[in-house]
């Protein structure tokens, strides 16, 4: 497999993309690989390099950006970079596998207009944007300021779900996961 198929989550923060990312990863028999993202802001949490993300500098990103080393980027907020460096994916298509992303509904779209066949994109949805909330509050990594911005970004974002292959409302878990699963498994075998 030289090039491989791109499965696209894309959701307003706090969604459940990741958990959904991270089950996915574990079935082994879709032959799947994270692509990590690039991002211009330092480590949250238990954040690790190379593993969660790549954290550049300001410049070091915008450096890439004139280089053309990215599939996708965007400012998500001001001075707040993330993208997808093009080596990353090539770097999954090398170990012959699929790639992966949890990734903003831009850098989704963006991927799905490059790779129009190539790429399923599927929209997580939150059961409401109150659910949302709750749950970035839950996270107890972001001030009240930044989930406040979340949840104002996430109105633009939840108008951009039609233009997805799919969307996966996930207000159970356990639902969510089987119907993801069911998508992504048709896509990679059909």
């Amino acid at each position: 497999m030289k090039q491989g198929k791109l499965i696209v989550l894309s959701a307003p923060s706090g969604s459940g993309k990741t958990t959904l990312v991270k089950y996915l990863l574990h079935k082994e028999e879709l032959h799947l690989d994270f692509s990590i993202s690039a991002a211009s802001r330092d480590a949250r949490g238990t954040e690790v390099q190379g593993k969660d993300y790549y954290f550049l500098s300001l410049r070091e990103f915008k450096d890439k950006i004139k280089a053309d080393e990215f599939l996708e980027w965007e400012e998500v907020y001001r001075d707040n970079f993330y993208g997808t460096l093009k080596s990353e994916v090539q770097r999954i298509w090398d170990k012959g596998k699929h790639v992966i992303f949890d990734i903003d509904v831009v850098g989704g779209l963006d991927i799905k207009r490059i790779y129009p066949d190539r790429t399923l994109a599927i929209f997580v949805k939150p059961p409401s944007i109150e659910e949302l909330k709750i749950r970035l509050k839950k996270r107890k990594t972001e001030s009240e300021d930044k989930i406040n911005m979340r949840v104002a970004k996430a109105s633009t974002e939840l108008a951009t779900a039609p233009q997805f292959d799919a969307i996966v409302t996930n207000d159970e878990l356990e639902k969510a996961k089987v119907e993801v699963y069911q998508l992504v498994k048709k896509f990679i075998l059909g």
